[in-house]
């Protein structure tokens, strides 16, 4: 049974390389900067599924940690840089309320 788990394993993490490689593709080849924003979100996140997938092939869960803080960076990150190609600033508050409660 461990000798399966560790071909399953195996074939999921080489799954997820081949979609890494697929959201390259989009990000290369995307018509727009938002379907480009999306593709690297979706390589993230794609690297954080194989970072999970490589550390229970290591048999290192405590990897686990890395790919939750690469996770939550990853969010950040993308919320930053669409906040910053819509309003060409990062100091501009998200909601109008906010904005009328200023002046």
């Amino acid at each position: 049974m461990e000798v399966f788990l560790g071909y399953f394993n195996l074939s999921v993490a080489f799954l997820v390389i081949v979609s890494m490689v697929m959201m390259l593709g989009r990000l290369l080849g995307g018509p727009t900067l938002y379907d480009r924003i999306l593709a690297v979100n979706s390589f993230g996140t794609k690297t954080i599924l194989f970072l999970c997938v490589f550390c229970f092939v290591i048999n290192r869960p405590d990897g686990l940690d890395i790919a939750l803080l690469y996770a939550l960076m990853n969010f950040i990150a993308t919320i930053a840089v669409l906040k910053f190609f819509n309003y060409r600033n990062l100091g501009v508050p998200l909601i109008q309320e906010q904005m009328e409660d200023r002046t």
